[in-house]
């Protein structure tokens, strides 16, 4: 056998091909996303702090140029985890129409959720908000970003100013509606990709999946709910 063939970037190859390791690919990076937002919900509710200068002084930690390096090698991770996760999706659904290309005239029962069947657009449109998020609340593009002190952004200002726009934050809401879902049938499913399936314990996967979906989502639209209701003030 040559050296080729058993070269581990030959067996890295292989099994980026075969359809299971895209699936580990979108397990593994669905993952390091998924620790991104729950850090990232954990640093939004800080918001809701007595101290208004709460999420600020956090924000400002974050920016600190002594956390630059760090900070670049998260953003760093988080972007390929992103792309890796697109690609492996794309690419798996493609060789899923391939060898299925006139489709069921009855489809599976597995999965039958709302939130599979929704699973690619719902990404799409996920992956949309986030542009329109770093747009909006760091780059300043769609509304002014109010700064505290150079390269210090006042992010209690421009989260309440922001969400005050019915559109952003009804966008803002259906962005975390569709999260919801596409988190729910992520989780479960990434432990049915690596094999984790079993009847007994499968149920208690989807339900403790959902469980979480939605603590998620409910944290994340109660920002705007609040702003829009009066409960968060500048």
């Amino acid at each position: 056998m040559s050296a080729l063939a058993i070269s581990p970037l030959h067996r890295a190859a292989r099994f980026w091909e075969a359809p299971i390791g895209k699936k580990a690919v979108m397990a593994i990076t669905g993952l390091i996303l998924f620790g991104y937002v729950i850090g990232h919900l954990l640093g939004n509710l800080q918001i809701y702090s007595a101290d208004h200068q709460q999420i600020n002084r956090y924000a400002a930690f974050l920016h600190n140029p002594a956390n630059a390096i760090p900070l670049w090698v998260i953003r760093t991770a988080l972007l390929a985890a992103v792309i890796l996760h697109i690609v492996s999706a794309v690419q798996l659904w493609l060789q899923n129409r391939a060898a299925r290309p006139l489709g069921y005239k009855k489809k599976a029962d597995v999965p039958t959720s709302y939130a599979a069947r929704t699973m690619r657009w719902s990404g799409v449109i996920v992956g949309a908000f986030i542009v329109f998020h770093i747009l909006h609340l760091t780059v300043g593009s769609v509304l002014p970003v109010h700064e505290i002190a150079a390269n210090e952004p006042d992010v209690r200002y421009n989260v309440i100013t922001g969400f005050q726009n019915p559109l952003v934050a009804g966008f803002y809401i259906l962005a975390m509606i569709l999260l919801c879902m596409h988190l729910y049938h992520g989780l479960w499913s990434m432990f049915q990709s690596m094999g984790f399936s079993h009847p007994r314990y499968t149920p208690l996967l989807k339900k403790g999946a959902a469980l979480v979906a939605i603590l998620i989502a409910v944290g994340n639209i109660s920002i705007p709910i609040a702003v829009l209701t009066g409960f968060l003030t500048l």
